[in-house]
Parts: C-alpha cells; sequence; structure tokens
C-alpha cells in the first residue's frame, strides 16, 4: 500500500527543474475488474498463463471460468461465472439450489470472493437465492461490509434484483426426511464426492482472484457456519504471492486458518504442493482423529504453479490449462 501511495503521489524532480504533481484517478472497484491490468502487484514480471483451478469434477464450472478468461475479462468475472454454473446445478447436492438442508429442513448456502486487490465479500446462512457467489460480489463491491448474514443477506439480494427461489428440491427433501428416521449426525468423508466448490483463477494479466460456494454440512444445526466464507480459512488470495481454497470440514479448516496458511507458507518459499502437505499435517497433528473426516485444499502461485493435498483418498481437482480441462486425483496423507 505505500508502494502504491508513493507512486500515486510522487512528483518528478531534476537540477534546477520541478515537475508538477501527477493527477490520478482511480476507477470504481467494479470497473476496473473489467480492465486490462499490467499487474502492478506483482513482484516480477513473469511470463503468465491463464489457469483455473477447482476443487472436485466439476469440468462444466472450470470450463465456464476458462471461456470468460479467453474472452480477455478478469479472473473474478471468471470466477463469479464458473461457480454460477454450479449453483445453479440442481443435481448436485452440496451448492446453490438442491443443496442438502440443515436438520430443520432449510437449504442455507455460504459463499464468498476475493479478487486481486484484497476486497472481500461474503454472505453466509441464506436462503431462498440461487446464487450467494453473485450476492457476495455486491457485498464487496457495492456495500461498505465483509459479510452480509442471514435475512439481512437475503433481503440485500433482494433489493438487487435476486428472485426468491425454494431451494429443496424434491430429491433433496427426500433424502432429509429419510435422514430423519434415524437423525444421525456425523460428517461422511468425500460424501457426494464433493461438499464445497472452490474456485481460483489466474488471468491474462497475471491477476489472481477467488471463489468459494457451499450448502454446508448436510443435516447440520440450525445457523452453522463453516470455513467456506471465512476468510483465511476457506478462501485467501494475495495477488503477489498466489491463493488457496478448502473444502471438507470446515470446523477443522477454521482451527488452523488453511487458505492463510498456505499463502504465507508460499510466501516464505514454499511450493503449492508444500505448502497445501504443510496445512495439512497442521490437521493431521492437531487433531487425533482425523480419519473421520476429510479435508482437503488446493492452491496456485502468481507463477502459475498449482498444488492440492488433502487427508484421505478420494479427493480431486480440476485444472484447466493450456486449452485442457482435466480432473486430477489428489494425493493423500492417510494411506493405512
Amino acid at each position: 500500500m505505500k508502494r502504491r501511495k508513493f507512486i500515486q503521489n510522487a512528483s518528478l524532480t531534476g537540477i534546477g527543474v520541478v515537475a508538477g504533481a501527477a493527477a490520478i484517478s482511480c476507477k470504481d472497484e467494479k470497473n476496473s475488474e473489467e480492465v486490462a491490468s499490467s499487474s502492478s502487484n506483482s513482484p516480477a514480471m513473469i511470463a503468465v498463463t491463464p489457469v483455473v483451478i477447482a476443487t472436485w469434477n466439476v469440468p462444466t464450472s472450470t470450463a465456464k471460468a476458462w471461456e470468460v478468461l479467453q474472452e480477455g475479462k478478469s479472473a473474478l468475472e471468471a470466477i463469479e461465472q464458473g461457480c454460477m454454473v454450479e449453483e445453479a446445478n440442481a443435481e448436485g447436492q452440496s451448492v446453490g439450489i438442491g443443496g442438502l438442508p440443515d436438520r430443520d429442513g432449510n437449504v442455507t448456502l455460504d459463499a464468498c470472493i476475493m479478487n486481486k486487490h484484497g476486497n472481500y465479500g461474503a454472505v453466509v446462512c441464506m436462503q431462498n437465492i440461487v446464487h450467494p457467489i453473485s450476492v457476495a460480489r455486491k457485498v464487496m463491491e457495492d456495500t461498505p461490509h465483509v459479510i452480509l448474514a442471514g435475512k439481512g443477506a437475503e433481503q440485500y439480494a433482494v433489493s438487487l434484483g435476486f428472485k426468491r427461489e425454494n431451494l429443496l428440491t424434491e430429491s433433496s427433501k427426500k433424502a432429509w426426511e429419510e435422514w430423519r428416521k434415524t437423525s444421525l449426525y456425523k460428517p461422511i468423508i468425500n460424501i457426494e464426492n464433493h461438499d464445497t466448490i472452490g474456485m481460483l483463477a489466474i488471468d491474462k494479466y497475471g491477476d489472481i482472484s477467488g471463489g468459494c460456494t457451499t450448502s454446508g454440512l448436510s443435516y447440520k444445526m440450525a445457523g452453522r457456519v463453516g470455513d467456506s466464507a471465512i476468510i483465511g480459512s476457506g478462501l485467501f488470495i494475495d495477488n503477489e504471492i498466489g491463493g488457496a481454497t478448502a473444502t471438507g470440514l470446515g470446523e477443522e479448516v477454521l482451527k488452523t486458518v488453511g487458505s492463510f496458511l498456505i499463502v504465507e507458507l508460499m510466501r516464505q518459499g514454499r511450493s503449492p504442493q508444500e505448502a497445501c502437505e504443510e496445512a495439512i499435517g497442521r490437521i493431521i497433528k492437531k487433531t487425533p482423529d482425523f480419519k473421520d473426516f476429510q479435508v482437503g485444499y488446493i492452491a496456485v502461485n502468481k507463477a502459475g504453479e498449482t498444488g492440492a493435498y488433502c487427508i484421505h483418498q478420494g479427493f480431486t481437482m480440476m485444472q484447466y490449462q493450456n486449452d485442457k480441462n482435466e480432473n486430477i486425483a489428489v494425493d493423500f496423507y492417510n494411506k493405512t
């Protein structure tokens, strides 16, 4: 920030010559995300290869994000549109419409988004709105706040023109009614083969953004909030270094502030892969019952290098780079 202010306020001086200070105007945040950037935040000029990565097997989401990047738009725009694809998928039972409800039968959604400037917006416990990622972006760009919750988030979305919809599909309702017969609450490793969509992208200008969206743990207590929408836990971006996002049992990610940890490890020189492995190692060390839950991380650094790691086998990462959209099996800790 000091460097940026210095550049904006500096005046040119020379022997016997005094130049007037340059007046620099800044476009508002919303518009600046759509304009080409020279990556002034980057510590060094490097060759940029755009990339999109996401938790779990969501090829249509990464394909949409890649399409947006190929149009020359920002990583932020790619993140929003990519996440929206999965939020609108009623067949998936963990994100957006069709998400499995809490134990009272209500579908509540959490989401966050973070841009190249470190700005951040989130919604938690929001009902009746299909695209929480878009509402989170509006919170970031158009309000003085960082997080809106519950009815307040819903009311804000409606004021912007978002339509209220019943998010509980018939299949998710039937699953909830079946669960009520026993009301057994236990996180299931890799349930539905995904539970949160976390996405990271680098655009052709070298700028990084990220987003995370979820309906949270199935049959959770009403009001429960996990890691997904919490800055530093479910998602963290530093445009000088890289970004990381998480999936799995949010309570364990929150305890170690996992995504922030990974970015800081990359700042210290670790590769994205090494940083993800260290973050999982912190959870393993502090939680003896790690065999009962799953956590996975994905990360990307400023050079476009990626990494991913998890506790148990079964986690996958989508990676779209060089016109190739791949679902990659992620290495894991528990091989017993």
